[in-house]
């Protein structure tokens, strides 16, 4: 995926700009309820979740370099600040709460400008996929079964998975059925709607339609809620209270609270950069997330942060760049000033349902699943962050995500990708013995590959790989280090102690292949007594040439080994490409490819296309095996195309006599192996598809 540069206003496209103002507007009235529920979370008013959705937004807009992430008045900061607010025995919605809660919004602002300085956010380059994605999914749950109480009719939930799941079933024993009817509804209608016509504002509609509900029928009467109220106006400007509260107490509340809102946003930030193809810079989203705070605080608000759901409901109506944001805060100033009577009309169950369907398209369950396919211990982190989030909250969330970062890294690194090595007959580059039947080990040596930088963390495992390789007839040992780019204390006092324990068996040790500079870290680590001995070379052809073993090197198995003809040396590596790329899985994967070439036969018509395959350039046992494979479907061919079945098999063998014919001409020293793998490929058809063998043999003998 090719990665864009991140939008800037300064750089607008003019084709953007209907989708941003309609999106804008869009998000605009999601915030309304989402806002201020969060605002009473964290002990003010409701309206000041609105006053929150105003100028922090813009400011946010203007500095981000993300072109489609919203800030705004969110559940982590209000959840963090609500219960910092009971911690310390201060009422909800009180004037005292109203007093403090501003100035920890402004002393997280400035733990935000202290990270900005002090370039933090490189922190979330070391927090891998499966950790973002857990993350990001955990928020997502846990706001959405915050929200489940709303649709029954009842309040929000608060805390974790097992409070939440609490105040649910609490809410159950008082549902009103009214409520629920409408909110179930109106989520299934969002999310058929996103299926079959995602670009439909449906959003919209159902806010128009519960506003119309609530004015003509007797909504209220049934007990389905509506929001409060707003007095019109804007937000007063003042200087936080600072002698409210003790400061030394609510700096320690504060840094909490910087430090989740950095680590979250950042997170799903990135996380929305990286599917949507384009880069943010990672410091200065800090100056901005610090900024935004800032002005939230010199309104009266509680702490700003990213929010995913609003991110998520711009994503699905094309919000294209911070003209988004821009819009939907200049939307809720002209709310505040002259549309707050249509607040009270909006039901809650409706507003819940949109919040819900947005979040839950902004889940990533889908990449689990992928995991689980690909990687178990991938998978387990993207539940461990998950969990962590779900059962611990936001906080612990955040270091479960980064410990688990780091903990999957120094599993990579202690158990990197390693193999012994040996040479094919006739072929001068030591490959995988796994490769392949045609790999053998040179004979009395072990040759072992280690892919990674030498640690403490996985000396142990290069120790054992070679221990357990060692037998009677091992006269050598010889490590492949070519990706071995430094070597720390630890590992320097491994391979002495392997060297050592080789020499007293009487096993030569080399290393070789490595960068120059490894050599360097040797000598200081008191390794410099092995260059000097002659134990460090520079190729594994020089440490086999040193022990007198030279080409064509004797093989395992009695396995006769070609000297390397000039001709030869140029195929050496196009030999058997497709076991090479696909291993035990080649011969599936060129049926695969013919499979798939027929199927363009039956659009093109053109037969002349199936004896060249997707794969240009494949060698001549390839290219064989090819053509044995498009003979076991020459029925299904004939069918397709309408021609004669004779007319194509003897296509066939035209073609093979062509690529025996340059084989024979530019590589005489392959003619008779190709010879003997003809035989077993027609031995294959005969056993397979008899009829059609017997239709090749009795061209071929014509």
């Amino acid at each position: 995926m090719k990665i864009k540069p991140a939008y800037t206003l300064k750089k607008y496209k003019r084709e953007n700009l209907i989708k941003d103002i309609f999106t804008g507007i869009i998000i605009m009235a999601v915030s309304i309820p989402i806002s201020m529920g969060y605002a009473q979370i964290a002990g003010l008013p409701a309206v000041y979740g609105l006053y929150g959705s105003v100028f922090p937004i813009i400011i946010f807009a203007l500095f981000s370099t993300s072109p489609q992430f919203i800030f705004g008045v969110d559940a982590a900061p209000a959840a963090l600040v609500g219960a910092a607010l009971v911690s310390l025995n201060i009422t909800g919605g009180s004037k005292e709460a109203m007093a403090v809660v501003p100035v920890i919004t402004f002393l997280v602002a400035v733990w935000l400008l202290a990270f900005y300085f002090m370039k933090a956010g490189k922190l979330v380059n070391y927090i891998s996929a499966p950790v973002m994605g857990g993350f990001i999914t955990g928020i997502c749950t846990t706001i959405i079964l915050m929200q489940v109480p709303k649709i029954m009719g009842g309040t929000s939930g608060t805390g974790e998975l097992p409070e939440l799941i609490s105040h649910i079933a609490e809410t159950a024993k008082d549902i009103n059925m009214p409520s629920v009817y409408i909110g179930v509804v109106a989520l299934i209608i969002l999310l058929v709607s996103k299926r079959i016509m995602s670009k439909f504002p449906m959003a919209v509609v159902l806010m128009a339609v519960g506003v119309l509900m609530t004015k003509f029928t007797a909504l209220k009467q049934w007990g389905v809620k509506t929001l409060d109220t707003v007095t019109p106006g804007l937000p007063t400007w003042k200087v936080p209270d600072f002698g409210a509260f003790p400061l030394k107490d609510l700096i320690v509340i504060s840094l909490s609270v910087a430090v989740v809102i950095m680590a979250e946003t950042l997170l799903a930030e990135n996380s929305f950069a990286q599917k949507n193809g384009y880069r943010i810079n990672d410091n200065q989203e800090i100056l901005a997330f610090s900024l935004g705070n800032f002005l939230a605080a010199f309104t009266g608000c509680c702490p700003i942060n990213g929010s995913v759901s609003r991110t998520a409901m711009g994503e699905q109506y094309q919000g294209k760049t911070q003209l988004t944001g821009i819009v939907a805060g200049l939307s809720m100033m002209i709310l505040l000033l002259c549309g707050t009577g249509f607040i009270g009309y909006l039901p809650v169950p409706i507003l819940t349902a949109i919040v819900i369907s947005a979040l839950i398209g902004a889940t990533e369950f889908d990449l689990a699943v992928r995991l689980w396919k690909v990687s178990r211990t991938e998978c387990l982190i993207f539940v461990g962050a998950f969990m962590g989030v779900l059962m611990l909250g936001t906080i612990n969330g955040v270091l479960i995500g980064i410990i688990l970062s780091f903990t999957e890294m120094i599993i990579r690194t202690a158990k990197p990708a390693r193999c012994f090595l040996g040479i094919q007959p006739g072929h001068r580059h030591f490959r995988d013995l796994k490769e392949g039947r045609q790999i053998h080990a040179v004979k009395g040596v072990i040759i072992y590959r280690f892919s990674s930088n030498l640690f403490f963390a996985n000396i142990q495992t290069l120790q054992r790989d070679i221990e357990d390789a060692i037998n009677d007839d091992t006269k050598a040992v010889i490590i492949d280090a070519s990706a071995v780019g430094s070597i720390d204390i630890t590992a320097a006092d491994g391979l002495k102690i392997l060297h050592k324990s080789l020499e007293e068996k009487g096993i030569r040790f080399y290393m070789t292949e490595h960068i120059a500079g490894v050599n360097e870290q040797l000598r200081k680590l008191g390794l410099g007594y092995m260059i000097e001995n002659g134990n460090v070379r520079r190729t594994i052809h020089v440490a086999l040439k040193d022990m007198g073993i030279n080409r064509p090197y004797p093989l395992e198995g009695d396995v006769e080994n070609e000297q390397l003809t000039p001709s030869r040396k140029r195929v050496d590596n196009r030999v058997q490409e497709f076991v090479w790329a696909f291993g035990n899985e080649s011969e599936k994967e060129i049926e695969n490819q013919i499979i798939l070439q027929i199927k363009q036969l039956k659009e093109s018509g053109d037969v002349e296309k199936l004896f060249h395959g997707s794969w240009s350039h494949m060698d001549a046992f390839d290219e064989d095996e090819w053509l044995e494979h498009l003979e076991e479907h020459l029925k299904e061919i004939v069918n397709i195309s309408g021609k004669d079945e004779k007319d194509i098999a003897k296509r066939f063998e035209e073609h093979r006599k062509e690529i025996h014919n340059r084989i024979h001409k530019e590589h005489p020293e392959l003619a008779e192996r190709f010879k003997e793998r003809r035989h077993i490929l027609d031995e294959h058809l005969k056993k397979r598809h008899p009829e059609v063998y017997d239709l090749i043999v009795s061209i071929r003998e014509k």
